[in-house]
C-alpha cells in the first residue's frame, strides 16, 4: 500500500499537487481542510467547534482531527493507499497517525515537504482569497498568524520525519508540472511505480 504525506505551509500547493499524485498513483485523498470545510458547511457540531478555531487562524484540536481521519480511513477499505494533505500538523498527530496505521498493518512510506518562502505564500493566499471567496485567505494578519502556527506546531514534523528517514523537501516554486515531476521522482526512489 502506498501511503504518503504531503505538507508545507498554507498556500504551498499541497492541494494542487495532491490531485495530480492521486490521479497518477490511484490514491485516496485525505485533506483535513476539506473534511473540516465539509463539516462547517453542513453545520454539524464538529463544524461549529472547528469554525471558531479556523476563523482565528488556529489549529483545530488534535482529538477532533484524528477522529475524523480514522473514520475516513475506515470508510475506504478498498483503497490502494492514501495521501495525507494537511495531516498530521503536529508531532502528537504524527504519533497518533503512526499508531493508527500500525493498527491497520500499514505505515507512511514518504513525507514530501513543499518548501516556499513566506512572502510568496502571502501573495498566493491573498489571490486565492479573492478568487475562491475563502474568508480565511482574505486577511493578511490572519494569514501570517497561520504561518506562526505552522512554524511553531507543524514545522517540527520535518525533524520528526527526518529522524525516521521519511522526509524529503521539494521546492514548491515553479511550474505545476515541474513540481509534480520532482514529487514523482522522489516517490519512485521509495516505490517501484511508473
Amino acid at each position: 500500500m502506498l501511503n504518503l504525506i504531503i505538507f508545507g505551509p498554507p498556500g504551498a500547493g499541497k492541494g494542487t499537487q495532491s490531485e495530480k499524485l492521486i490521479a497518477h498513483f490511484d490514491l485516496v485523498h485525505i485533506s483535513t481542510g476539506d473534511l473540516l470545510r465539509a463539516e462547517r458547511t453542513a453545520g454539524t457540531e464538529l463544524g461549529q467547534q472547528a469554525n471558531g478555531f479556523i476563523s482565528r487562524g488556529e489549529l483545530v484540536p488534535d482529538e477532533v482531527v484524528i477522529g475524523m481521519v480514522r473514520n475516513f480511513i475506515l470508510s475506504k477499505p478498498e483503497a490502494k493507499g492514501f495521501i495525507f494533505d494537511g495531516f498530521p500538523r503536529t508531532v502528537p498527530q504524527a504519533d497518533a497517525l503512526e499508531n493508527m496505521l500500525l493498527g491497520f498493518k500499514q505505515k507512511i512510506g514518504i513525507v514530501l515537504g513543499l518548501e516556499v518562502e513566506e512572502d510568496e505564500l502571502v501573495k498566493r493566499l491573498l489571490l486565492r482569497g479573492i478568487t475562491s471567496d475563502r474568508a480565511d485567505d482574505q486577511n493578511e494578519d490572519t494569514i501570517r498568524n497561520r504561518f506562526r502556527e505552522y512554524q511553531s506546531k507543524t514545522l517540527p514534523l520535518q525533524e520528526y520525519y527526518s529522524l525516521k528517514n521519511s522526509y524529503v523537501g521539494v521546492l514548491g516554486i515553479g511550474e505545476v508540472e515541474e513540481i509534480f515531476n520532482s514529487l514523482k521522482t522522489e516517490i519512485s526512489k521509495v516505490w517501484q511505480f511508473q
